[in-house]
């Protein structure tokens, strides 16, 4: 018997980019486990990857081009060849350049791999070179990151192993147990040494339940919660006056701004106590180091970038800055020396290429744009699932006329509609680098096994991709490793003393970037921001409207606009009582729709092992909401508004505040009680920056089924 380890690391769209160790033996894996070498993994694995072996060796895995035989959507399909796969999918794509014109053809991905090489950009440059409409993946973050930029720049600010040394921790909308659990060993060691823990957040999550306080808001508040926070430290002169005067600007104009958010306002608004927002404030500006840890979920309302920008305004308000420990954390991706311009290739877009958010799949299928779609290209996503408006979605996908073709690990609820399904390598058969949005560490992955049947990595994909189209540009005659290569700037400081030699060592390397005991970029300011320092009055809000880094086939920024507000606000939510009432009284529940605990997104939605850890769908109700509708727990129910419905077991508690019904979304259509998913019903419109989605803006009634 034979037996080896190999460094391997979680592909998945998740702050904590596991570093992983790979037992194979005899040629086949038999085993997956975190690294217990590496400071941030620790040596665990979460209930989604902890068996990914399974996900490797499934039965039901894509192991060679797929060509359909029933109808779209059957499911139906037989083996052949990739050079007829090659063939037939080039010369359709030809076929439709002559005819429609080469924005006919569309692209949709997003971070089903969130590898440097494999993930989010590894078709950007080939569809870029094609002619093909610019994709714009704006499903997460991108109104967070927005405004972030706006106030604070693209910094990693807070390394997150430095919560160890916090003293007033607020975990705002984000259940770090079930979605970023690696973090939570640092804050559990601040909370033994006396840091209080508090949790914001409609929910009450199993991150809610381990805190101190639990500030159950109405959802989509969220910016009033934190201008009503900055109120209270102006008005009783919690603020750091020094810290202000000289590593900030515009602290007069977001006085004048806060001044309308009184305690008592914000209790309106948020449903909290006007107590608890003095408290809050309060013990936030005088507990130091305190640090605010951001979740994804903190855009997804009409008021989504201006909940950042406030909350963003906060540690330089009371000058948690100073402090190790002490800050906002929301994406450490910064710290990364990134060559995106050399990965995405927007330099080969033709002037004039329409751009399509893939928000608007649904419509842009079914005609309601004015645009023609003649074939589809989906890879890392299953917009079946994950988009909203899922009935449009459907119906576009069943179009004969709709060239369709899918890379996949399995026959999604997307690659059912295919025209062809290529297989891809699951992450323990491709090579791959891994950055990470929630720590500071750059991970290697390096194929365990040779790739099962015919699949192929996304690298290899558009290379041969790109053969068949005629492309012989060096571009795509690159190795992966010659590919990770040119992926960043080697001669960065931070990455001082790396390179892949010495990541086959050891399988991770952390940036040079000091520290974590000592890690204070901005104690003296130095914000890579226009100005320098914090910007509560933002230079580049006169820009308009922004969609930054990572989100389209290139580095593009600012959209033509009118100028954003340079100062935080609240915008109420789309669907209201305050903003519809004539909407709330005939879908008077607000539903959300977080992270499964077991899914990613709607990847492991199909697996036995998370499929039971999940159960079957659930919403979850208040007693007194539940009460007032018939509904039993355990008991079939209906959740609908005028886009949809779908069915789903009711989970009565008290855990979701009266008003407020809770959803998970990952799960497939194919599974669903009545062929829909939480994403029926979701809408379509976009938040106040970054034309970021507003999931949680979503009125709905329950009902008995």
């Amino acid at each position: 018997m034979s037996e080896k380890t190999v460094f391997s690391a979680c592909p998945h769209d998740c702050p904590d980019t596991c570093a992983m160790l790979t037992t194979v033996s005899d040629g086949k894996v038999v085993n997956v486990r975190g690294n217990p070498d590496h400071p941030f993994t620790q040596g665990g694995l979460c209930v989604k990857v902890n068996d990914y072996e399974n996900r490797v060796y499934s039965d039901n895995r894509v192991l060679t081009p797929l060509r359909r035989t029933g109808a779209k959507g059957e499911g139906k399909f037989e083996p052949f060849g990739w050079d007829e796969a090659l063939d037939e999918i080039s010369g359709r794509w030809k076929e439709i350049v002559d005819r429609d014109g080469p924005a006919a053809i569309l692209p949709y991905s997003y971070l089903g791999t969130e590898g440097i090489l494999n993930g989010l950009n590894v078709g950007d440059a080939f569809f870029n070179k094609l002619g093909a409409t610019v994709a714009e993946r704006t499903f997460c973050d991108s109104a967070a990151i927005t405004a972030f930029f706006m106030t604070c720049g693209p910094t990693a600010a807070v390394d997150p192993e430095s919560f160890v040394h916090s003293r007033y921790i607020v975990l705002w909308a984000i259940n770090t147990i079930s979605n970023n659990l690696h973090h939570w060993p640092f804050i559990a060691e601040a909370q033994r040494r006396g840091a209080k823990v508090v949790v914001v957040d409609p929910v009450a999550t199993r991150t809610a339940k381990q805190a101190d306080w639990h500030l159950p808001i109405k959802p989509g508040t969220d910016a009033a919660l934190a201008l009503g926070m900055i109120n209270v430290i102006i008005a009783e002169d919690l603020v750091d006056h020094d810290y202000v005067a000289n590593y900030t600007v515009g602290y007069e104009e977001l006085k004048d701004r806060a001044a309308g958010f009184t305690p008592d306002r914000v209790a309106a608004i948020t449903g909290l106590s006007a107590a608890d927002v003095r408290t809050l404030a309060r013990e936030f500006a005088t507990a130091q180091p305190s640090v605010i840890r951001m979740g994804v979920a903190i855009e997804r309302n009409a008021s989504g970038g201006n909940t950042v920008r406030a909350l963003s305004c906060l540690p330089g308000l009371v000058g948690s800055w100073r402090h190790c420990g002490g800050g906002i954390l929301h994406m450490p991706i910064w710290a990364f020396p990134m060559k995106w311009d050399d990965i995405s290739r927007p330099d080969l877009i033709p002037e004039g290429t329409p751009v399509l958010n893939q928000w608007r799949l649904g419509p842009a299928l079914t005609g309601e744009l004015d645009r023609k779609i003649s074939s589809l290209f989906v890879y890392n996503s299953n917009p079946a699932v994950v988009a909203p408006e899922q009935g449009k979605v459907l119906r576009g996908l069943e179009r004969e006329d709709l060239f369709t073709v899918v890379s996949e690990h399995f026959i999604t609820d997307t690659a059912r509609y295919a025209d062809i399904v290529l297989p891809a390598t699951t992450q323990l058969e491709q090579f791959d680098l891994m950055f990470s949005w929630g720590h500071l560490y750059l991970t290697l992955n390096e194929p365990a096994i040779a790739p099962r049947g015919e699949a192929v990595p996304n690298t290899e994909l558009f290379r041969r991709l790109a053969r068949a189209m005629g492309f012989d540009d060096p571009y795509w005659q690159r190795t992966d490793e010659e590919m990770a290569v040119d992926a960043l700037d080697w001669s960065n400081p931070a990455l001082e003393g790396i390179d892949l030699d010495g990541l086959r060592k050891t399988g991770y390397a952390r940036l040079k970037v000091g520290s974590p005991d000592d890690f204070v970029p901005h104690r003296e300011g130095n914000f890579p921001t226009p100005s320098g320092k914090v910007e509560f009055k933002s230079s580049m809000a006169a820009g308009g409207n922004m969609v930054l880094p990572l989100f389209r086939q290139g580095y593009l920024a600012h959209q033509p606009g009118e100028p954003l507000d340079p100062l935080p606000d609240f915008v109420p939510q789309n669907e209201s009582p305050d903003t519809n009432p004539d909407l709330a009284a005939r879908y008077p529940l607000n539903m959300i729709s977080p992270k499964s605990h077991a899914f990613l997104n709607s990847s492991y939605g199909n697996l036995g092992t998370q499929l039971h850890h999940a159960g079957e769908q659930t919403v979850t109700i208040h007693p007194a909401d539940a009460d007032a509708r018939g509904i039993a727990g355990g008991s079939e129910v209906r959740v609908f508004n005028d886009r949809g419905d779908f069915h789903a077991l009711a989970e009565v508690s008290e855990d979701a505040r009266p008003g407020v019904v809770v959803a998970p979304m990952g799960y497939w259509v194919k599974g669903s009680r009545n062929g829909a998913t939480v994403n029926a019903i979701n809408p379509p419109a976009f938040a106040d920056y970054g034309n970021a989605p507003t999931f949680s803006d979503t009125l709905v009634e329950v009902a008995a089924a």
